[in-house]
């Protein structure tokens, strides 16, 4: 047996775990033979891979980005026909391949379910630092976006209150609060603003003024994708992302002068960007994704395809794709609620 492995997207703590998973588990343990392609799908098309093996993967685990190399190349210029998929099955065969292992989130994994439709042999393993890929409770590199974002929410605590000041901190997650829910939660951050439920600016600045009035200095967590209530678009910078989507970032930078402008509080504004992708996974992280890499493998084995290793619960299972695309999963009513009633 002899399968690929391949990552796209944007890079998310725990993929290295997740590879070295894989292949101790394929390779040592099953007896396949492993190659991983550099830059994701650019490797794929331009041939560029390398053997897996146990002292390839030696010391992955608690190392951040991926030693093989992402990207948000796609497998096929859009839209997906059945000539490109031809293309695609017949460079897997030049390969000698039996199939992939697919790392990556919502649109990897699309993809995955358009493999496996077309008959192409493929597990996947969700990673994405948004937490937002249905058919799994968590995704690898969530919990260290959080923790990093946890870490920045308490140093930016010390000097705001310092100067009396309201700190605004801007999180990651296109679409999706998960980021800003937890690491507000964690932080003890006096609002949390979700892309899920917009929220008006005389309500943001009311419990910003109220955090004053109590003598204390507000900490807001604003999630990338936050819009005004009234507002149809989020906040965008200048270009695309690799996937034609308008590149999101910039609502803490607006949010700030208007709060300021509107209570007369100093309001200071933080961007933390890609720092939450980068560095060492957590632990949390390293032991799902090395779970996540062992399960692949094992489906692989049994020839348990079209399935992706979710977490439910404490249990990682094979989950249909059919049950993880096409559908976003984004922070329900209910969790916003129990949080939105201690704001300000």
């Amino acid at each position: 047996m002899r399968i690929g492995v391949l990552c796209s997207g944007g890079d998310s703590p725990g993929m290295n775990a997740a590879i070295r998973g894989a292949v101790l588990r394929g390779v040592d343990v099953h007896g396949f033979e492993m190659i991983g392609f550099i830059d994701g799908w650019r490797g794929f098309h331009d041939g560029e891979f390398i053997e897996l093996d146990r002292p390839t993967v030696r010391g992955l685990s608690p190392l951040g980005g991926v030693f093989i190399g992402t990207s948000r190349v796609p497998p096929w210029q859009a839209p997906v026909t059945p000539e490109a998929l031809d293309a695609l099955r017949a460079k897997m065969a030049d390969y000698g391949l039996d199939g992939l292992m697919l790392i990556g989130g919502n649109g990897t994994q699309t993809v995955s379910s358009i493999l496996w439709d077309a008959g192409v042999n493929v597990v996947g393993l969700p990673k994405t630092i948004d937490n937002d890929l249905a058919g799994t409770d968590y995704t690898f590199g969530f919990d260290t976006a959080v923790s990093i974002a946890s870490e920045a929410i308490d140093r930016l605590r010390t000097t705001g209150d310092s100067h009396r000041r309201c700190m605004v901190l801007e999180v990651m997650g296109r679409d999706a609060g998960w980021i800003a829910l937890h690491a507000g939660m964690a932080g003890g951050a006096q609002a949390m603003l979700l892309p899920e439920f917009p929220e008006s600016l005389d309500q943001v600045c009311a419990w910003v003024a109220n955090v004053r009035d109590r003598g204390r200095s507000a900490l807001i967590v604003v999630a990338e994708g936050f819009k005004l209530e009234g507002s149809e678009d989020a906040v965008t910078r200048e270009g695309l992302d690799g996937f034609g989507r308008p590149r999101l970032g910039g609502v803490a930078d607006m949010l700030a002068p208007l709060i300021e402008e509107r209570t007369g509080i100093e309001t200071r504004s933080t961007v933390l960007g890609h720092v939450q992708r980068g560095g060492s996974p957590t632990a949390f992280d390293r032991v799902l994704a090395t779970r996540s890499g062992i399960a692949a493998a094992d489906a692989v084995l049994a020839g348990d395809w079209g399935k992706m290793a979710g977490l439910r619960g404490d249990r990682i299972e094979l989950v249909p794709f059919s049950e993880a695309v096409g559908k976003l999963k984004t922070v329900p009513d209910a969790r916003y609620a129990e949080v939105r009633l201690n704001f300000g």
